[in-house]
């Protein structure tokens, strides 16, 4: 990379600023290459100071609350306690951990999405103190996750913590202990964030960081009370909703804080942007706390248990957080409009809130580590499985109008109608017409979704693998084609207001970066993107993959974005909707179609000749009365299979159709406004050509009428 590339302009790019903010940074240092270093007098370096800090109250608060579900806790486990060092080393190592996992993704939040990159691409001096903070971060929290693997094996062997870190009970821990091999993922994920952290220097990278940085905490989220016992599903949605909001939240505002005390760039540009992250946040917690407590207990427990206690505490943290928030945008926020360099009362509440915040982390450490009270009944072998129950065969009835609420997917759902909606109200309030059959196609598309996974059809998607067919056949070939009809990019771009040559790059800019991308070019190549979608039919089913994961809630919900993802590309590739860094002709949209059908119907032949039942021990493990050969039902899967692209491909073929049409409708407009503006100079150019032939013609048909007249004349010109 050449030195001049990292070179940073200086200029005013925000248009809500009167001027440049007067403690923005120096350029960058031209001689290496690398962003500037510290200004003389920033406050920098004590945010390092503030983090031990809150590493160290959410620590405390997790030990003192988990002493008090302790017993408890072993009763539950039936064994006797490992010592001191597992049972207060565990709440703790958690509690500090998960601190450096929220400043990791609150930096990278705030280097991908709140504070702008370079003109040419290349992280500012601010979005490079980020990635690299979150480097140290990832770094400690890989380390504390590898420290809990021996943890957790002390933990439920009953053995000290100094055998299970010996080599040969550690490995063997990992294979037999599921919290084990859970801490063990986190550490592979926050190893190659802290490596990719340092390897970058690009804007573009530090989604996919953020994105990886909100993985690394999902191997927790799927383990432990919400991954088990009755209305699991309801539960482990609900938790990675609530990390995840929680995460960028409180991650977010550790960001914000540093940001502000270094004396960072567009201070009020970034507290804006947070702002609206923290408060889609607040919601997501509240709701998804509040499901996540009713499946766990009664409204009885609340306040006769340790368990109900804890819970109630932790609201009431959230409300004194939420208080903070307010009171934040009162303050701080307008503060920041009258002058970007104001930063004092943002920096003063905010440190308040991030100690609140640590604690509250601490509380809910304590509360994952403490056992929630028992079930008042015996649970069946379909609420364990299944997380719920099924009251008989999927029959139309039941399939339509017994609905069970999906947390993911059915919020996605609504999210993206709404949202979809809003953007045509505003273009619509700006005089500019969008297509009333795009909007039906996406609405169309987002019912689909919604019903696919939350009706009776997603209740027994995962009890009957014909059910699951018909659902998969829906989620990767019918959503994705309609969603791409309904023309989302398209309408992105026309109703995001554009940042403007000196204004700061935002939501419209970030699409235009992403379409442009080497990334995107390399995935919506026709034969790329085929690949993707074909290879998940046969790589999934035709191989032991199915078997491994059918049995997780986990599974299904990989399963279905794949579904979802793939079908999209494929669709988004072979439709040409929505610009895409490769237009394809018409013709050559069509022969991609053409050339995977026969793919797909030799799959779903290939699965209704099969004589081995994928997932056998799942689904015999059911024992669904109504299932009684559970190859049948596979191969009726297979059926669906078979026959379900027809649908599909009317769409797409009505699609490529209208294109088609209007393509040479909009190349003959081309023309005959060319014609006019030429004065019909091609015609006139393409008459006098066959003028000028007709006249050579004739000319030879003249001369040879004459030689014929005269052929002495002709016989003397010739040599004797």
């Amino acid at each position: 990379m050449a030195t001049s590339d990292l070179v940073s302009t200086p200029d005013s790019r925000d248009p809500e600023s009167p001027g440049k903010d007067p403690s923005a940074p120096a350029p960058d240092d031209t001689t290496t290459g690398a962003p500037a270093g510290p200004r003389p007098g920033s406050r920098g370096g004590s945010i390092g100071g503030l983090v031990v800090v809150c590493a160290g109250i959410a620590a405390l608060v997790a030990a003192m609350l988990s002493s008090l579900s302790l017993t408890a806790k072993l009763s539950a486990l039936g064994i006797a306690s490992a010592g001191a060092v597992t049972d207060y080393g565990i709440p703790v190592l958690r509690a500090a951990g998960e601190i450096s996992a929220v400043v990791a993704i609150g930096s990278l939040l705030l280097a991908a999405f709140l504070a702008p990159p370079q003109r040419n691409g290349i992280l500012d001096v601010d979005g490079y103190r980020a990635v690299r903070t979150a480097s140290v971060a990832a770094i400690v929290w890989a380390a504390v996750a590898l420290l809990m693997i021996p943890l957790q094996l002390s933990e439920v062997s009953g053995r000290p913590f100094t055998e299970a870190m010996l080599p040969d009970n550690a490995l063997s821990g990992i294979e037999q202990v599921e919290a084990s091999r859970a801490w063990l993922w986190v550490a592979i994920f926050a190893v190659v964030l802290a490596i990719g952290c340092r390897l970058i220097l690009r804007w573009g990278w530090t989604p996919p960081l953020l994105a990886l940085s909100i993985l690394t905490l999902m191997p927790l989220a799927i383990t432990g009370h919400s991954g088990s016992g009755g209305n699991h599903d309801m539960a482990t949605n609900s938790l990675v909703l609530h990390l995840v909001a929680a995460s960028l939240w409180a991650g977010g505002l550790f960001a914000v804080l540093a940001h502000a005390r270094r004396k960072g760039k567009y201070t009020d540009v970034v507290v804006r942007r947070y702002s609206h992250v923290a408060t889609v946040a607040l919601i997501v917690i509240a709701v998804s706390g509040v499901i996540n407590a009713l499946v766990r207990v009664t409204p009885s427990d609340l306040f006769s248990t340790t368990y109900g206690w804890m819970i109630v505490g932790k609201a009431a943290a959230l409300v004194v957080l939420a208080g903070i928030g307010l009171q934040q945008r009162r303050v701080s926020v307008r503060a920041l409009q009258r002058d970007a360099s104001a930063r004092r009362p943002l920096v003063r509440l905010a440190t308040v809130e991030v100690m609140v915040f640590s604690a509250t982390f601490g509380l809910a450490v304590a509360l994952g580590g403490a056992p929630p009270p028992p079930p008042g009944r015996e649970l069946s072998i379909q609420e364990v499985l299944l997380g719920y129950t099924l009251d008989g065969p999927p029959t139309l009835m039941r399939l339509l109008f017994d609905w069970r609420f999906d947390l993911l997917y059915g919020t996605a759902a609504i999210v993206i109608a709404v949202v979809y909606l809003l953007a045509v109200r505003r273009l619509r309030s700006r005089g500019i017409a969008w297509p009333v059959g795009r909007t039906i196609a996406w609405l169309a598309g987002a019912f689909l979704l919604l019903f696919t996974t939350s009706s009776g059809v997603g209740r027994y998607t995962m009890a009957m693998f014909s059910v699951h067919m018909g659902a998969h056949m829906v989620m990767s070939m019918l959503v994705p084609v309609l969603l791409v009809l309904g023309a989302p990019m398209t309408l992105a771009l026309r109703a995001l207001k554009p940042a403007g040559k000196d204004g700061v790059p935002g939501l419209r800019e970030w699409l235009l970066a992403a379409l442009h991308s080497p990334v995107s070019r390399f995935l919506t190549h026709p034969v790329v993107a085929a690949v993707i979608f074909v290879s998940g039919f046969y790589g999934l089913y035709l191989t032991p993959i199915f078997g491994d994961i059918v049995s997780t809630h986990t599974g299904h919900v990989l399963m279905n974005l794949h579904f979802l993802l793939s079908g999209y590309l494929f669709y988004y590739v072979v439709l040409g909707v929505d610009p895409a860094p490769r237009r394809l002709e018409p013709v050559t949209r069509l022969g991609v179609v053409m050339a995977t059908l026969p793919l797909h119907a030799f799959f779903g032949i290939a699965l209704m000749m099969t004589d081995t039942v994928m997932g056998y021990d799942f689904y015999h493990g059911l024992n669904l009365p109504w299932v009684t050969d559970l190859l049948r039902d596979q191969q009726t899967g297979g059926g669906i299979t078979w026959a379900s692209g027809e649908l599909p491909l009317l769409l797409i073929m009505a699609a490529l159709g209208v294109q088609w049409s209007r393509s040479d409708q909009r190349r003959a407009r081309q023309h005959d406004r060319r014609e006019e503006r030429d004065h019909d100079a091609e015609l006139e150019s393409y008459n006098a050509m066959f003028q000028e032939l007709a006249r050579r013609d004739h000319a030879d048909d003249a001369a040879q009428r004459d030689g014929a007249n005269n052929p002495a004349e002709d016989g003397a010109t010739r040599p004797t």
